[in-house]
């Protein structure tokens, strides 16, 4: 493929527009390169776009315009426009999509320029007002990162006089700087930890790996509280050394804070951020810098992945195994399996680090395509918790509460001793149905069909699926009865309301995410919790991610049955985890710790797995269950998801569908349904699936596209193929 186009020549541009081909253009003056983002009129419109090699020229060439000019940014490199066709293949999704997903950064076109910068001063203000106050959070909060004077007035809620008036008194420092910045230099030799004999064994495989330059997948398994962490980022240091760059991966936003302090102590400077915490400002610059090479470690979110790396060496992704890797909107993919699809394609490395690594990953590595390191005890004088099942069906436990007596035994021993207990429920809010004790009728969702959860904190019902929310009323809907309403089942909110009762002079926290406004509340309210300020935590399933609390030394988990429900495929692999991952957070420091499971089956497999420990028998057990139903990682799936406004015209979509599968046949491929899915209605529109199954090589891509190939969408019909479906809902 030609890299240089002179004036004149015709060049093949991809946009972001929702176009299903490339456009030709003329080279502009001066010429530009294959991988130069450029500017290009489209219509009346000026839109952003890559060169994406030689124009055909296969129609009226008086009619090709020109390329309006090329941005001042790094040409995308050959491996990562590579790596967009592959995912678009793989997903099944249109270039235009991929591209957009790669350049989600704001004022990309903008010519280089300076800018004035508000940040951190010294000292306090004469007089501290509620909005000054609002001013110096957010600046402390964001560790002394830069804003426009816009964004700071927007993250603060405040108007950009209290901000001037910040800056005269020096509280507030006003710079000019050049729009973007090179990050600082990140010291591979600055703050290493002396690590434990099993850590140095494992650092030392993965900076050799590094070192070597080619590519390779290791996954790094370590029980909770092993020091994963630090083993990685002996890696990540080789990596720099080398002078290539880096990219942690992680699940969820609240974690980036601890992590970066983590960071900033191991390599004396902080790295980039990309997640959806950061300021515009910020993510144009870490986009822009990473193309050219002045940002060494990136640390964000699954979006990351994405970023134009000019030379990328090191892939980390920690939590591997966790749900939130997968994008369930938009472009569908799953970060894991890209980030080794994008390593293999620029010869760097990939380290998958869990407690409880996913079975596609355990399997990989039993099959040879993937190495394995191993940490088999807990860093420092930590060991890990006792794990016991309660039996509640020997519990005499009252109507309407779910505190057994043998756990609250547990909980008040732990407070007489100054430490802190954590009651695991995976339900957010108060309770999950809210029904008529008159009519029965119970309180769904006017544009889905799901029930609505209260929220007795913020007085609300609200809708998990599209986010509705409506006041909590007085009387039934349905029949007007007043006062005859009742919540059915515990959330997080109605078992703070029973531990309020029964423990009514320890301190209460509660951690779910639809409890915090924004990802910087969160992250003060976990510090808060870590430094001693709760006795009992009541949380979802965010408690389970990598949070460290040093006093926490009993887990209860209130429902362990709960994930066992249901027909999801991967039901016990995640309720597996979940109470493992969940567990782990007991006896992180030197007292020990204990975690107690509630349940109703404790002979279920699933949870002699969890109480037992042997993890390998799990993993071979569920393999050869999943191997002999030919599903996932042994067979290949898709998930059709067809929608509409008109449920019959759905239905008899997905039915001709279903008739009309030859293309799948010829490959041996199975198809299920149509079927309602799970959620039958979401935001007003009706929901039918159809299951696609197929064996481990079969071509499935090519056939899906080949069997939808002939379909003509009416109206508000819609089609979605998501490729190794997560979920079924």
């Amino acid at each position: 493929m030609r890299d240089f186009f002179h004036e004149g020549d015709l060049v093949a541009v991809l946009t972001a527009q929702p176009l299903d081909r490339l456009l030709d253009y003329r080279a502009p003056e001066g010429g530009c390169a294959t991988g130069a983002f450029v500017e290009v009129p489209l219509g009346p419109r000026k839109v952003l776009g890559v060169v994406w090699g030689p124009g055909k020229g296969d129609y009226d060439r008086a009619r090709i315009r020109t390329v309006t000019r090329v941005l001042d940014a790094a040409p995308m490199a050959p491996a990562m426009r590579d790596f967009l066709t592959r995912v678009a293949a793989y997903t099944l999704t249109p270039m235009s999509q991929m591209l957009r997903l790669a350049t989600r950064a704001p004022g990309l076109g903008d010519p280089p320029s300076m800018r004035t910068i508000y940040r951190l001063g010294r000292g306090e203000p004469d007089r501290m007002t509620e909005a000054r106050a609002r001013v110096l959070e957010v600046l402390r909060a964001y560790g002394g990162l830069a804003f426009t004077l816009s964004e700071l007035a927007g993250a603060a809620g405040v108007s950009p006089s209290v901000i001037k008036g910040l800056v005269k008194q020096g509280v507030v420092a006003e710079d000019a700087a050049p729009r973007d910045l090179p990050y600082p230099r990140l010291d591979p030799a600055h703050g290493g930890k002396d690590l434990t004999e099993d850590q140095a064994r494992a650092a030392l495989v993965l900076r050799d790996g590094v070192r070597t330059g080619g590519y390779g997948t290791t996954l790094l398994k370590g029980v909770t509280g092993s020091g994963k962490t630090e083993v990685y980022l002996e890696a990540v240091a080789e990596c720099l050394a080398k002078g290539r760059q880096a990219l942690v991966l992680l699940p969820e936003i609240a974690l980036t804070a601890e992590f970066l302090t983590r960071v900033e102590a191991r390599f004396g400077a902080r790295p980039a951020e990309w997640h959806s915490g950061v300021t515009q400002t910020e993510r144009r610059r870490c986009w822009r810098m990473v193309g050219q090479g002045a940002a060494p470690l990136v640390v964000g979110a699954r979006s990351a992945l994405f970023l134009p790396f000019l030379d990328l060496g090191l892939v980390v992704v920690d939590e591997e195994h966790d749900t939130s890797y997968k994008q369930e909107d938009g472009v569908l993919y799953s970060a894991r399996d890209m980030a080794v699809l994008r390593a293999s394609l620029c010869s760097a490395q990939v380290v998958l680090a869990s407690a409880t690594p996913s079975l596609e990953s355990w399997a990989n590595v039993e099959a040879g395509k993937y190495a394995r390191l191993e940490l088999t005890s807990r860093f420092g004088a930590a060991v890990l918790p006792v794990m016991k099942a309660i039996d509640m069906r020997l519990e005499e436990v009252p109507g309407g509460k779910w505190i057994s007596p043998t756990l609250a035994r547990a909980v008040e021993a732990r407070l007489e001793r100054g430490e802190q207990a954590l009651l695991f429920l995976n339900r957010r809010g108060y309770a999950p149905v809210t029904i008529c004790r008159a009519c029965g009728h119970q309180i769904g969702c006017e544009h889905c069909d799901a029930r609505m959860v209260e929220h007795r904190f913020l007085g609300r019902l609200m809708c998990h699926q599209c986010g509705e929310t409506k006041p909590m009323p007085k009387a039934c809907p349905a029949c007007g009865a007043e006062d005859r309403l009742a919540p059915v089942g515990p959330g997080v909110e109605r078992l703070a309301e029973e531990v309020a009762a029964r423990f009514p002079d320890a301190r209460l926290a509660v951690l779910s995410s639809d409890l915090f406004g924004s990802a910087r509340a969160l992250k003060e309210r976990i510090e808060a919790i870590a430094a001693g300020e709760a006795d009992i935590i009541i949380g979802t399933q965010l408690v389970a991610k990598g949070h460290n609390f040093p006093l926490l030394t009993l887990v209860g988990v209130i429902d362990a049955d709960l994930g066992l429900q249901g027909s999801d495929l991967r039901a016990a692999e995640r309720t597996f985890q979940l109470m493992r991952q969940v567990a782990g957070r007991a006896g992180r420091a030197e007292a020990p710790g204990e975690a107690l499971l509630q349940t109703f089956q404790p002979e279920h497999p699933v949870i002699r797995a969890i109480l037992g420990g042997d993890e390998e028998a799990f993993w071979r057990a569920e393999a050869a269950e999943r191997k002999a139903a030919g599903v996932p990682p042994y067979g290949r799936m898709a998930g059709i998801v067809l929608s509409g406004s008109n449920v019959q015209e759905v239905f008899d979509l997905g039915t001709d569908l279903a008739r009309n599968d030859a293309a799948l046949r010829r490959i041996g491929a199975e198809v299920f349904g149509p079927a309602p899915a799970p959620i039958a209605r979401i935001r007003g529109r009706h929901r039918v699936r159809l299951l696609v199954k197929a064996d481990k090589a079969a071509p499935i891509q090519q056939a899906l596209t080949d069997w939808v190939a002939p379909v003509r969408l009416r109206g508000d019909l819609r089609l979605q193929i998501d490729i190794d479906p997560q979920s079924f809902y």
